[in-house]
């Protein structure tokens, strides 16, 4: 099973707000997912993200790849930097 880490779209029309996702990939964008990690709202003035780092890695660590616009939310919050550190240290 290939695991993604991507967004699902909530809210209204013209008004998107989304979840940070663990889902399967064959599965919708809006459909069924594994676990909620965090939010995104691009909608207010300085951009709200809400990640719950240590799930992040933990599921990155597992085996799980962020879509692009994700790995730009971990990269923007230094959660890339910390997986990759993670990883060379080993």
């Amino acid at each position: 099973m290939a695991v993604r880490i991507r967004l699902k779209r909530m809210g209204s029309k013209r008004n998107p707000f989304y979840r940070i996702v663990v889902a399967d990939s064959r599965s919708p964008r809006d459909g069924r997912y594994i676990e909620q990690i965090g939010t995104y709202n691009p909608v207010v003035d300085p951009v709200e993200v809400k990640i719950d780092e240590e799930k992040a890695l933990d599921w990155m660590k597992n085996g799980a790849k962020p879509s692009d616009t994700v790995r730009n939310l971990f990269s923007q919050q230094g959660i890339m930097k910390k997986f990759h550190e993670q990883k060379n240290v080993k």
